[in-house]
C-alpha cells in the first residue's frame, strides 16, 4: 500500500512536470541570476525598439505636419535633420534608469504571483483559473509598486525624445530635465499622467499576465501536456509556449493602452511654458 501510495505520488509529481517547468516559483528561482539576465534582456529589447519609441513619441505630441505623417516617414526625417543619435536620444537614460525600476517590478511580480497562487489552493478553482488569477494579481502589484519610479523617468526620456521638435524645450541632459521640469513646474511635474498610469496601466498589466499565464496553460494542455503527462517538453517548445502567449496577451492588453498611452504621453511630454496646447488632465 505505501509502495503503491509512493508510485502514486512520484507519478503525480511527474505529471505537472510541463507547468512546472514553464512557471518555476519565486522560492526556486536564483534572484541573482534572474535580476543580471533579467536586466541584460531588458536592455538589449530597449535597445532595439527605442528608436520605435521616439517615434511614436513624436508623432503622439506633435501638432501639424509630423502629427499626419506616417511612422516610417517620421523616421526618415528623424534620420535626415538629425542621425542615428535622433532616434536614440533619451536611451542611455531609459536604459540606465530602468534597472532599478526593473527589479522592482520582478521582484513584486513574482512574490505577489506567488503568493496569490498559495492562497487561491484553499478555494475550488481549476487550475487554469488559479494560474490566470495569480498572474493577473502579480500583473497588477507590479504595476503599482514600480510607477511611482518609472512615470518621472518616463516623463525625463520624453521630453529628451521630443526636444528638437518645434516649440520644444532643448536640455542638456537628464539631469538638466529634472532642473528644469521642478523649476516651472514643481515636483508634480515630474508625476505628470501618473493617475492616468494608475487607473490605466495597473489594469492593463493585470490584463497581460493574466491572458499570459491563462494562454501559456492553455497551450500547454493543448500540446498534451497535463496531469496524466510525464514528458519534459523541450527548449524549443518552451521559447515557443511563451512567445506565442505573450503575443496573445499583448493583443489583448493593447486594447485598452493604444489610445491611454496617447493621452499619458501628451501631460507627460509637453511642458506648460511651451505654445503648444498643454495638458493638466484627461
Amino acid at each position: 500500500m505505501a509502495a503503491a501510495a509512493a508510485a502514486d505520488t512520484s507519478e503525480a509529481s511527474a505529471a505537472g512536470l510541463a507547468l512546472a517547468e514553464a512557471n518555476i516559483n519565486w522560492e526556486r528561482l536564483d534572484k541573482t541570476r534572474f535580476h543580471v539576465i533579467g536586466a541584460i534582456l531588458f536592455t538589449a529589447q530597449q535597445g532595439a525598439l527605442h528608436p520605435t519609441a521616439v517615434v511614436k513619441t513624436r508623432m503622439q505630441v506633435a501638432e501639424g505636419g509630423i502629427a499626419h505623417m506616417s511612422g516610417f516617414a517620421v523616421f526618415r526625417r528623424i534620420l535626415r535633420s538629425d542621425g542615428i543619435p535622433g532616434v536614440f536620444r533619451g536611451f542611455g537614460t531609459s536604459a540606465v534608469g530602468a534597472l532599478p525600476g526593473r527589479v522592482l517590478a520582478l521582484t513584486s511580480l513574482e512574490v505577489s504571483k506567488e503568493m496569490t497562487f498559495k492562497y487561491s489552493e484553499r478555494f475550488d478553482m481549476s487550475e487554469a483559473s488559479k494560474i490566470a488569477l495569480a498572474n493577473g494579481v502579480g500583473g497588477l502589484a507590479s504595476s503599482i509598486c514600480s510607477s511611482s519610479y518609472f512615470v518621472p523617468l518616463d516623463v525625463i526620456c520624453q521630453r529628451l525624445m521630443v526636444q528638437g521638435l518645434p516649440g520644444m524645450a532643448t536640455y542638456r541632459g537628464p539631469f538638466d530635465v529634472i532642473n528644469k521640469v521642478v523649476r516651472m513646474e514643481g515636483i508634480r511635474g515630474l508625476y505628470r499622467g501618473f493617475g492616468i498610469t494608475m487607473l490605466t496601466q495597473s489594469p492593463a498589466s493585470a490584463l497581460w499576465w493574466s491572458a499570459y499565464g491563462g494562454a501559456q496553460h492553455a497551450i500547454w494542455r493543448s500540446l498534451g501536456y497535463g496531469n496524466d503527462s510525464q514528458t519534459k517538453p523541450s527548449q524549443s517548445e518552451l521559447v515557443a509556449v511563451q512567445a506565442t502567449a505573450g503575443t496573445i496577451a499583448g493583443a489583448c492588453s493593447s486594447i485598452i493602452t493604444t489610445p491611454i498611452d496617447t493621452i499619458k504621453t501628451r501631460l507627460q511630454a509637453i511642458a506648460s511654458v511651451l505654445q503648444l496646447p498643454s495638458y493638466t488632465s484627461v
